[in-house]
């Protein structure tokens, strides 16, 4: 797969959704720019003006809020996050 979207995800490093969201990210071999919340408030507060969400990991496709890990996961057994990744689309 060719990726062309950037892809970000805002984390904790205590979170495992967190980890899981980059495990499985990086399994598919995509490439992400990541923004730790635990001790930057402003970093915190950006991620949440930009997804409406307190909770992490917040990812972000295109500048696209998706959500969550398991929003995430829903995206990838559907067929619908290489459609994102690689901007395909959907038939």
């Amino acid at each position: 797969m060719t990726q062309t979207a950037h892809v970000e995800i805002y984390f904790s490093s205590w979170c495992p959704f967190c980890r899981w969201a980059k495990a499985l990210l990086d399994r598919k071999q995509i490439e992400y720019t990541l923004y730790n919340v635990d001790q930057d408030a402003n970093r915190r507060q950006e991620m949440t003006q930009r997804s409406q969400r307190t909770s992490v990991p917040q990812i972000f496709i295109d500048q696209q809020s998706i959500g969550g890990f398991d929003d995430l996961s829903n995206l990838d057994r559907s067929g619908q996050l290489d459609q994102l990744l690689t901007g395909t689309p959907s038939h």
